[in-house]
């Protein structure tokens, strides 16, 4: 699975981590995250992410 890179502060999503803190469990790609979800760094939302 690819890691996708916040644009503005670099906080990077790994699917195979997820994000648990958020409610995202390991092996959640980033394509399936809720459209709501945010940067949990810098709080923007999926569009301002790269693919790493």
């Amino acid at each position: 699975m690819e890691k996708w890179v916040c644009t503005i502060c670099g906080y990077v999503y790994d699917p195979e981590v997820g994000d648990p803190d958020n409610g995202i469990a390991p092996g959640t790609p980033f394509e399936e995250l809720p459209d709501d979800w945010v940067c949990p760094d810098c709080g923007v939302g999926k569009d301002m992410f790269e693919k790493e």
